[in-house]
C-alpha cells in the first residue's frame, strides 16, 4: 500500500480534532495532517543528518505557510503566486517556535525545520493554536529528539465565562485573546491581549487552557504509540575536565567583580578581558583544539556564578534587589515637527516613541486568508544595531522586530478611542536608541506617552515591565524589570503591560521544561507592583492627553450625501474628485459609497469648507427659479455656457445677453468672467436654460 494512515480523534470544547499521518509528505522525518471543521494544516518536521562542524547553538527554523487557495482566493500582484509571508504569518511562525524550542534536548545542534502549511482555511477558527498542536505531533512521531508533547488552545472571555477555542464570531465580543501552550505538566508559553482584566482572571484563563491542553497532549501520545520512529541519539558533547577545573581556578573571584561594575558595556569589556587572560594561560599554538573547551568552560562558569549570586545573595549585576525597577527618565514633546513624541529611558534601555495621525487614505489594507480589511492603527518597532553598540544589517525588519511591535500594538489597543469618535489612522513608531533588556516594554511606555502628547483621547496610560526567573534545586527567584544578562542567563521572559485598571497584554517565554501556576501567580503580582510604579513615573511627566491635537495634524470631517450622487463626486475616471482636491487643497476620500459617506481632510479649516461647499453643491438638484453666480466656461455662436456648480452648466442664449441685437457673444461676455444668472427652464434632457439677473 502506498498509504498506511494512522488517525486519532479527540473532542475538545465542542470541536472534533483529527491527527492523521502516513499519507502525506512521507519523506519528511515526521508529518501530520490536522483537521478541525474546514481547517486542514499539514505539519512537517525535518532534521539534517548531522550538525554543522563547530555548531554551538540549536538552529531551529519554523515557517507558517499560508496558501491562498486554502480560502478560495488567487494571490494579488503581477505574478499571482505566494511570495513573502505577510506579517501575520511571520508572527504565527514565532508563536509556533516559542513553546517548542525549550523541549529539545540540550547540546542538540542538528538543523531542524518545521513547516506548517494551511491547506484549507476555516474562517470560524483561529489556526494558530492548532498549528502548534500539529507541529508538536509531527515532532513526536518523528525520529527527531523532542522531550515532551506540546499543545495549545485559544481562550476567549465573554460575559464572564471562558471559551476554549472560540469562533471568530465569539471573539468579536471577547474581553480576552489568550493563546496558551504547554505540556501535560506545565505552561510553556502565553501570548495575550486583554481589555484591562485583573491578574486573577488571567490566571483562571491560563488554568482553563491547561485543562484542555492536557486532553490534546494525550491525543498526541496516543498517535505516538501507534506510529513513532526510534529517536535519534544526540552524541554527548566532548568535554575536557582538566581544562574545566583549570579555568575555574583561574577565574576564582573574578566573575563576581561584575556586580561592582554594573554598566553593561563596561561589564562586557571586563568579561572579554577575563576570557583573553584565561586563554593566554594555555598554549594554544601547541594545542589549538583546546580553544573551544576553554571558551565553553568560561561561559559555563560565568553563567553559574551570575545565577548563583542572584539566587543566593538576591543581588543583581547592576546592584538592584529582585523587586527593584531601574531608574526612569522621561521627556515628552521633544520633536517639534511630529504629531507627538516621547523619550522613555529606563536604566540602559531607551525608546523614542513617535506618533503620526493620518486620514482614512493612510489605512493599511490587510490581504490574507481572511476577507480583506483595513487597519487604522499600527505600531512599528525598530531595533538598529547601534542600540547595542554593534554594526550589522540595517533597514531590514527582523521577525523579532515584528513580534515586539505586535506586542506593543496589542498593549495600547484597549485604551484607544473608537474610529467613530476619532476618525484618524494612528501610526506609532518606537526607535530603540539603547538596549539592555525589556525594550518592547519600554516601547509600550514611550508609545503611550506619545499618544497623550499628540492629544489622542486615550482612556488611560499604559506601562509595561519584563519579569525574569532563576530556578535551582533550592527554589526560585523572580526578577522585576530584567536587563539583558538576566534574560540571557535566566529561565523566563515574562512581559506584562497594563493600566491601573488591569492587564492589556502578556507574553511569556521560558527556557525550562515548564512553569507552575504558583510561579505564574507570584510573577503577575510582582509585575503589577512594578508596572504601577512605572505608570506613576509616566503620570508625573504627562498625566493625560493634551487638550488639543498638536499642530500639523489634519482636520477631518465626514459628510453624508445621497449614495446616488457618489458617482457625480468621483466623476469619469476620477476626474471630478481630483479637480475638487486641486481647487480646494483638501483631501477627499469616499469612505463608503453605499452609505454616501465622504471624508474631507486638510490642515486648514477653510480648505475643508471649500470642498464641502463644492460637494454639497454637486449633490444639489438645480431647480427652475434658482439664482447662481457662475463662471462662463465656453462660448458659441448661439450663446454662453455658465458653470453653476462643478459639473453643471447652463446656457444663456445670445438673445438673452443684451437688450440690443448683438452679432458675437464675446461683445458682451468672455470665458472666465462671472455672471449672476437665473434658471428659467430645465427640459426633459436636463438641459438648463439661463437668463442674466440685471
Amino acid at each position: 500500500m502506498l498509504n498506511n494512515k494512522t488517525i486519532v480523534r479527540e473532542q475538545v470544547a465542542g470541536h472534533e480534532v483529527t491527527l492523521e499521518t502516513g499519507a502525506m509528505a512521507k519523506q519528511a522525518n515526521g508529518s501530520v495532517l490536522l483537521k478541525c471543521g474546514k481547517l486542514a494544516l499539514l505539519a512537517t518536521a525535518t532534521m539534517s543528518k548531522s550538525p554543522k562542524p563547530g555548531q554551538s547553538f540549536f538552529p531551529l527554523t519554523v515557517e507558517f505557510s499560508e496558501k491562498m487557495y486554502a480560502s478560495g482566493k488567487i494571490p494579488g500582484g503581477f505574478f499571482k503566486r505566494e511570495a513573502r509571508p505577510r506579517v501575520g504569518a511571520t508572527l504565527t511562525s514565532r508563536l509556533i517556535d516559542r513553546p517548542l524550542r525549550p523541549c529539545f534536548p540540550n547540546d542538540f545542534y542538528n538543523d531542524v525545520q518545521i513547516i506548517v502549511t494551511v491547506l484549507s482555511y476555516d474562517d470560524t477558527l483561529s489556526p494558530e493554536p492548532f498549528a502548534i498542536h500539529a507541529a508538536s505531533a509531527a515532532l513526536m512521531i518523528s525520529d527527531i529528539p523532542f522531550n515532551s508533547a506540546v499543545s495549545s488552545v485559544l481562550v476567549g472571555y465573554v460575559n464572564n465565562e471562558f471559551i476554549i477555542n472560540p469562533t471568530e464570531e465569539q471573539m468579536k465580543n471577547s474581553e480576552l485573546d489568550l493563546v496558551v501552550a504547554g505540556t501535560q505538566d506545565a505552561i510553556l508559553m502565553v501570548e495575550s491581549s486583554a481589555k484591562e482584566l485583573s491578574e486573577e482572571i488571567i490566571i483562571d484563563g491560563i488554568s482553563k487552557a491547561h485543562d484542555a491542553i492536557k486532553d490534546l497532549v494525550s491525543m498526541q501520545l496516543s498517535l505516538t504509540k501507534s506510529c513513532s520512529k526510534e529517536k535519534y541519539i544526540v552524541p554527548p558533547i566532548e568535554r575536557n575536565e582538566d581544562i574545566e577545573r583549570r579555568v575555574i581556578q583561574l577565574l576564582e573571584g573574578k566573575i563576581e567583580k561584575i556586580f561592582d561594575i554594573k554598566e553593561k558595556l563596561a561589564v562586557e569589556s571586563y568579561l572579554n578581558t577575563c576570557l583573553e587572560d584565561v586563554m593566554a594561560e594555555f598554549d594554544l599554538e601547541e594545542s589549538p583544539e583546546h580553544a573551544p573547551f576553554i571558551s565553553n568552560a568560561f561561559n559555563t562558569h560565568k553563567k553559574n556564578i551570575i545565577r548563583s549570586t542572584i539566587i543566593q545573595k538576591r543581588l543583581r549585576p547592576d546592584g538592584r534587589s529582585p523587586e527593584d525597577v531601574r531608574p526612569i527618565d522621561i521627556e515628552v514633546g521633544l520633536l517639534a515637527n511630529t504629531h507627538g513624541s516621547s523619550l522613555f529611558t529606563r536604566g540602559e534601555t531607551q525608546s523614542l516613541g513617535v506618533i503620526t495621525l493620518g486620514t482614512a487614505e493612510d489605512e493599511q489594507l490587510e490581504d490574507g486568508l481572511k476577507e480583506n480589511f483595513k487597519r487604522n492603527y499600527f505600531f512599528h518597532y525598530n531595533f538598529p544595531p547601534y542600540s547595542v553598540g554593534e554594526t550589522g544589517m540595517f533597514n531590514r525588519t527582523s521577525r523579532r522586530e515584528l513580534g515586539h511591535g505586535a506586542l506593543a500594538e496589542r498593549a495600547l489597543q484597549p485604551v484607544l478611542p473608537s474610529k467613530e469618535s476619532f476618525p484618524y489612522t494612528i501610526r506609532i513608531v518606537s526607535e530603540i536608541l539603547e538596549s539592555n533588556g525589556s525594550s518592547s516594554m519600554a516601547s509600550v511606555c514611550s508609545g503611550s506617552l506619545s499618544l497623550m502628547d499628540s492629544g489622542v483621547p486615550v482612556s488611560s496610560g499604559v506601562s509595561g515591565i519584563a519579569m525574569g526567573l532563576l530556578m535551582d534545586d533550592n527554589g526560585y527567584t523572580i526578577l522585576s524589570d530584567i536587563q539583558g544578562a538576566e534574560d540571557h542567563y535566566g529561565d523566563m521572559d515574562f512581559k506584562v503591560a497594563g493600566t491601573t485598571n488591569g492587564i492589556t497584554a502578556l507574553q511569556l517565554d521560558i527556557k525550562i521544561s515548564g512553569l507552575s501556576k504558583q510561579i505564574l501567580k507570584e510573577s503577575l503580582e510582582q509585575a503589577k507592583t512594578g508596572r504601577l510604579h512605572i505608570l506613576q513615573k509616566m503620570n508625573e511627566a504627562l498625566a493625560g492627553p493634551r487638550n488639543e491635537l498638536s499642530d500639523g495634524v489634519p482636520m477631518i470631517e465626514s459628510i453624508s450625501i445621497p449614495p446616488s450622487k457618489i458617482g457625480m463626486v468621483i466623476g469619469s475616471g476620477g476626474k471630478m474628485i481630483r479637480k475638487i482636491e486641486e481647487d480646494t487643497h483638501a483631501s477627499v476620500y469616499i469612505e463608503d459609497g453605499d452609505s454616501g459617506e465622504v471624508v474631507l481632510s486638510s490642515t486648514k479649516r477653510a480648505h475643508i469648507e471649500h470642498a464641502k461647499t463644492i460637494i454639497l453643491g454637486l449633490c444639489k438638484d438645480v431647480e427652475k427659479g434658482d439664482v447662481y453666480t457662475g463662471k462662463v466656461v465656453r462660448t458659441t455662436k448661439f450663446g454662453a455656457f455658465v458653470e453653476l456648480l462643478p459639473g453643471k452648466d447652463g446656457l444663456i442664449h445670445i438673445s438673452k445677453l443684451s437688450d440690443k441685437r448683438i452679432d458675437r457673444v464675446e461683445d458682451v461676455i468672455n470665458v472666465g468672467e462671472s455672471i449672476e444668472v437665473k434658471v428659467t427652464d430645465i427640459d426633459s434632457n436636463n438641459r438648463i436654460s439661463l437668463t442674466p439677473v440685471n
